[in-house]
């Protein structure tokens, strides 16, 4: 009877343990679990993060700032039919229309022997090529706040030219805040003599040496005129 007392309090010893075990496992998982789930957040924000970049990566930025301006909007068509007006206007070689945000570029490259005259004239041309396709009260004007487009007409004949007397470029501009559009040669310095003097600064800055070769020259011509003088 003793050992059968015995046996029966040794069996309900080994089930608590069992019990405290499992729970023990049970909040070792859960902890487990959280832990990787916190990791798991912020690991998949940054990969798509990465992802969207790497997407967007050479797109433009398109923000607000023109929200509820440039309207009507230029279309591609449009640019195509300007392109071809230019194209056929005399001395112009080759035509290039570009439109970046709120600015419309026109750029006519012409025949090398084209004045400054011509050129003006041509840009004005140009630029009414550009309006008959554009009406420049609706594009190129502002009203009651809204912002429209900027226009440039730029015309000019071999740019390898340029620094040279027969070089020649012309802006016709105008932005959406001009009552009227105003066209300038700047090819053309408004002050000549400052102009050349920056030529031959610039010039000296570019080629030291030969800068000092003339002096040289006209210090040794003045020594040789001033030995004449003394043996006279």
């Amino acid at each position: 009877m003793s050992e059968q007392k015995k046996t029966v309090k040794k069996k309900p010893a080994s089930a608590p343990a069992k019990k405290h075990k499992t729970k023990k496992n049970d909040k070792s998982t859960m902890i487990l679990i959280v832990g990787l789930v916190l990791i798991a957040i912020p690991c998949a924000i940054l990969g798509w993060i990465l992802i969207s970049a790497s997407m967007d990566t050479g797109k433009p930025i398109n923000g607000d700032r023109f929200k509820g301006d440039l309207d009507p909007a230029i279309t591609k068509d449009q640019l195509s039919e300007i392109e071809s007006r230019i194209k056929g206007e005399n001395q112009v070689e080759k035509v290039t229309v570009e439109l970046t945000t709120a600015t419309l570029r026109v750029y006519v490259d012409t025949v090398d022997s084209i004045s400054d005259e011509e050129a003006s004239a041509l840009s004005e041309t140009a630029y009414n090529d550009v309006t008959a396709v554009l009406n420049e009260g609706t594009y190129f004007t502002a009203s009651n706040g809204k912002k429209m487009y900027d226009l440039e007409v730029h015309v000019y004949n071999n740019v390898d030219k340029s620094g040279s007397e027969d070089y020649v470029y012309v802006i016709r501009a105008k932005n959406s805040s001009m009552e009227q559009a105003a066209t300038q040669i700047v090819s053309k310095p408004l002050d000549a003599d400052l102009a050349q003097q920056l030529r031959e600064e610039l010039a000296e800055k570019r080629n030291p040496q030969a800068a000092k070769d003339d002096d040289d020259e006209v210090v040794g011509g003045e020594d040789t005129e001033a030995q004449d003088d003394t043996k006279e």
